[in-house]
């Protein structure tokens, strides 16, 4: 896999490990619930839908960072097919929160855009 590629798949992955800690972590934070749109009353109710799928986009982060790991150990065949799913997931999830609320585009640029990115350099360079 290419280093343009490379370096968005590990930038893509660490936007969600920052998306982990946000809905996992520090979900029940005013700053933070607000950037899902949650209101101050619903934060109970919606913490443990916020923490699973916190839990769901650091493992989609592991397996972006350590496709990339497993290419430069020697394995670039699994690392890049691991690196390029996992990637291809963060993109279908940001298409998906674009496509049920428009209010939520920000995020899912945010969410979407270096997976893209990764996805196009991995299939043209």
């Amino acid at each position: 896999m290419n280093v343009v590629a490379q370096i968005a798949v590990v930038l893509a992955g660490l936007v969600h490990v920052l998306i982990f800690a946000m809905e996992s972590l520090l979900f029940t934070r005013a700053q933070v619930y607000r950037r899902f749109r949650t209101r101050a009353e619903d934060v109970a109710t919606v913490r443990q839908w916020a923490f699973n799928q916190g839990w769901y986009n650091l493992f989609l982060a592991a397996g972006a960072i350590g496709g990339v790991i497993a290419i430069h150990a020697g394995m670039a065949t699994a690392g890049r097919s691991i690196a390029l799913f996992s990637c291809a997931c963060m993109l279908g999830a940001a298409l998906v929160l674009a496509g049920s609320d428009r209010r939520m585009l920000r995020g899912a640029l945010m969410q979407g855009v270096l997976p893209l990115i990764a996805l196009l350099a991995a299939i043209t360079f």
